[in-house]
């Protein structure tokens, strides 16, 4: 069924409706954002006025802006949730990103809806039925290899998103209740506690240690950089990167750098386009290991790998600089040909294994390196900075600079032509995808004594865009002869056509509509959900009946699982991570272990059927009792 789509979509995070505004600069073909409430980002909420904001600037580019309703609801939320689609179908919103399918039994206006990548997609059949149920974009699961992802789009004519860049949660997403258990904070309504980058110690079923004090759940973060053609070619054509949370500096970098992977790519391959108009200049060379990373990793795309966990941190480690030579009181000297800059940020390893850091005050280039003047509080160096001790920058100052300074800018090319017809000039603009606007001004008919100097004029008067978003591809002065044309007059033309231009490409740009629903109503996959399923609300039960579901468990959150459930279910596999796969090593008795942090005991079991690993436990002593007050 599948068919390569012509266009590809860099969907990049947008906290607020200023990053949402940078990213499109920087290359974003569409945004994705939080609205007032419901958008499984707790701290990255904004107003409808201010979504309606980044509408107006990204349409300019025929850019999209997606908002983020993916929360689980409550009966009590729903027509709360209900209204607040509507306000932000007229702000001007393209399309939703929905995890609770309540939200599909109620009275909604004709939307594009999105499948959230909580809705856990990893087979052709999860595929079929959202998109038979109205779905026009579905985001997969980000464990997917490229067989399954091409087994996928084989069997749906949706539109396939993929995450290639970010942050990433170890569980399938949609299925983890491990901060819920732990904390009372729900990942599925936005409020994770990120219980997966704490320190655990893992215990072998003999009760010997394995390893001790370790971030044993905390993945490397995502990087597709060099598996965009497989993925483009598996029936990927939305290519998003996670962020909703991170800083600026993030969004203008990785932005940049894949819309210059793809650009790239759209070059060699002329049945590729990308789905929005204008192109991007930087003032800076992207380079996504300067912000925020836990490492690289391509996850399992390109098939399993040990080497995918952050196991020593959850922090930003950054590039190594250098070895410590010499230590003084308040300095220290490294040896290495990185140069370090006032400002920079560093990190290093004590012998425990704990990641420290300190700001740089000054640096004085110094034989072979540099003497470094950190900013200290005590006036002392720390005990562990000693020599032969290997530093790490994660705070690179100039790039920072850079970042923070204006570092993009995005236009569209246009042909101007300048043309007469009877006692009036004529400007006519089009557009790159071939939109026209044209624009009169009265004349009188006097000669220019220069004629070259006349016409010259006339191209630097029609070429001065700047203060546009347009950029001069092509000007043709098509005029009977050369006549005398004031640079004022001229001037009022251009700004007309510009004008013109503007309203035509608004009332010629097309907003995605809602996808019907297939009748009759197509089949769920499954005849039984548990509590797994996320069913939060009496809306989204009646979904799923009116879909031939037969039995319906409640959701983690509703409280009623109370004994050792899967709290979480992730692909990777501490097993294998540790050489201890019986696959590996025949005879080995590697089950149950445990992970252990403080009090708080989890039991792993592993199904080596998929290739999953379950962490179990229950719901925490005080999160019982709450819910039993209720």
């Amino acid at each position: 069924m599948h068919k390569t789509r012509q266009h590809l979509e860099l969907l990049a995070p947008a906290k607020n409706a200023d990053f949402g505004i940078e990213a499109i600069i920087h290359g974003a073909d569409a945004v994705y954002i939080g609205g007032p409430a419901f958008g499984a980002r707790a701290r990255a909420d904004n107003s409808v006025a201010d979504i309606g904001r980044l509408v107006e600037h990204a349409h300019r580019f025929d850019a999209q802006v997606l908002v983020a309703l993916n929360t689980l609801l409550r009966d009590d939320e729903l027509e709360a949730a209900r209204q607040l689609v509507w306000q932000l179908y007229d702000a001007g919103a393209d399309a939703l990103i929905v995890q609770d399918m309540g939200l599909l039994e109620l009275d909604l206006p004709p939307i594009e809806l999105h499948a959230s990548t909580q809705t856990n997609v990893r087979s052709p059949d999860k595929a079929r039925f959202l998109a038979g149920v109205g779905f026009s974009q579905i985001v997969l699961a980000r464990e997917l290899a490229l067989d399954q992802i091409s087994a996928i789009a084989r069997e749906t004519d949706a539109i396939l998103e993929f995450f290639v860049h970010g942050a990433l949660c170890v569980s399938y997403s949609g299925l983890c209740n491990l901060s819920y258990a732990q904390t009372g904070r729900s990942a599925n309504r936005g409020d994770c506690s990120q219980s997966c980058r704490l320190p655990y110690t893992l215990a072998a079923p003999g009760g010997q240690v394995i390893a001790a004090n370790r971030h044993l759940l905390s993945m490397k973060d995502n990087d597709q950089s060099r598996n965009l053609r497989a993925l483009i070619d598996a029936g990927i054509s939305s290519f998003k990167i996670e962020g909703r949370l991170k800083d600026l500096a993030y969004v203008k970098n990785i932005t940049a750098h894949y819309r210059l992977l793809l650009d790239e790519i759209i070059a060699e391959r002329p049945e590729h386009r990308r789905s929005s108009s204008g192109k991007s200049s930087f003032l800076f060379r992207p380079q996504p290991e300067k912000t925020f990373n836990r490492g690289a990793t391509d996850y399992f795309v390109t098939g399993r790998k040990a080497d995918i966990g952050a196991f020593a941190t959850p922090k930003f480690v950054g590039d190594e600089i250098g070895t410590i030579t010499r230590v003084g009181s308040n300095h220290f000297d490294l040896g290495g040909p990185v140069a370090v800059h006032n400002g920079d940020g560093i990190a290093w390893f004590d012998a425990a294994g704990e990641l420290h850091g300190l700001q740089i005050n000054r640096a004085e280039h110094s034989g072979s390196g540099y003497r470094l003047f950190p900013q200290l509080t005590d006036g002392r160096l720390p005990a562990g900075l000693q020599p032969g001790s290997r530093i790490y920058r994660n705070r690179d100052q100039e790039f920072a600079r850079r970042l923070a300074r204006k570092s993009a800018s995005r236009s569209i090319d246009v042909d101007l032509r300048l043309s007469e017809e009877a006692h009036a000039l004529l400007l006519t603009i089009s557009d790159e995808r071939g939109i026209t606007a044209q624009a009169t001004l009265a004349h009188g008919r006097q000669a220019a004594r220069d004629g070259e100097r006349a016409r010259a004029g006339m191209r630097d008067s029609l070429g001065r865009l700047g203060g546009t978003i347009y950029s001069a591809r092509s000007i043709d002065i098509a005029l009977a002869a050369d006549w005398f044309l004031p640079a004022a007059a001229l001037n009022q033309l251009r700004r007309d056509a510009i004008a013109a231009l503007d309203a035509a490409r608004h009332a010629a740009y097309e907003r995605p509509s809602r996808r019907p629903a297939a009748v009759p109503a197509v089949a769920c996959p499954e005849r039984s959900l548990d509590y797994l399923a996320g069913v939060s609300n009496n809306s989204a039960r009646a979904f799923y009946a009116r879909h031939g579901v037969e039995l319906i468990e409640s959701a983690y959150e509703c409280g009623q699982q109370k004994g050792e459930v899967s709290l979480m279910i992730t692909k990777h596999c501490l097993r294998y991570s540790f050489n201890l796969c019986p696959k590996q090593v025949k005879g080995i008795r590697a089950e149950p272990m445990l992970l252990i942090n403080g009090g708080e005991r989890l039991t792993l079991r592993f199904d080596c059927k998929p290739c999953e690993m379950h962490v179990i436990g229950r719901l925490g002593k005080q999160r019982t009792l709450r819910l039993a007050a209720r």
